[in-house]
């Protein structure tokens, strides 16, 4: 089964949902982990900017391998604030930021608009 793309290639849904899975899995251990995920840079506020990205991969890899946008968003957006309350609550070497939900959430609203911004300039045939 292949999903065609606006531009015309043809990329299998197979390849969209596995990195889906990939995406997931990094966002994921990402947020959940223990101790922070990743080198510290030195950079300020560089965290809000990997907390975008990795949201946003799962958005846009969710929707282009064909899962609903009301659920797949639903539960991204959910998870942006309860991965905060677990990191404050549960993980003592973690703590808990709402900048980083609302980098999360913007990773969110970034990627399901990467994943539709082709489609909506695209003309609808009329018939």
């Amino acid at each position: 089964m292949t999903v065609s793309t606006e531009t015309g290639t043809r990329i299998p849904v197979w390849v969209w949902r596995v990195a889906f899975v990939v995406a997931a899995a990094v966002q994921l251990y990402g947020v959940y982990a223990p101790r922070e995920a990743g080198p510290n840079l030195g950079i300020p506020q560089i965290d809000k900017v990997a907390h975008c990205i990795l949201f946003g991969a799962v958005a846009f890899t969710g929707l282009k391998a064909g899962l609903p946008a009301r659920w797949l968003l639903g539960a991204l957006a959910a998870n942006a604030v309860i991965s905060e309350l677990v990191q404050h609550w549960f993980l003592p070497q973690r703590d808990g930021d709402p900048f980083d939900a609302l980098a999360d959430l913007a990773g969110v609203a970034l990627g399901a608009w990467l994943a539709g911004a082709k489609a909506a300039r695209v003309p609808r045939r009329t018939p």
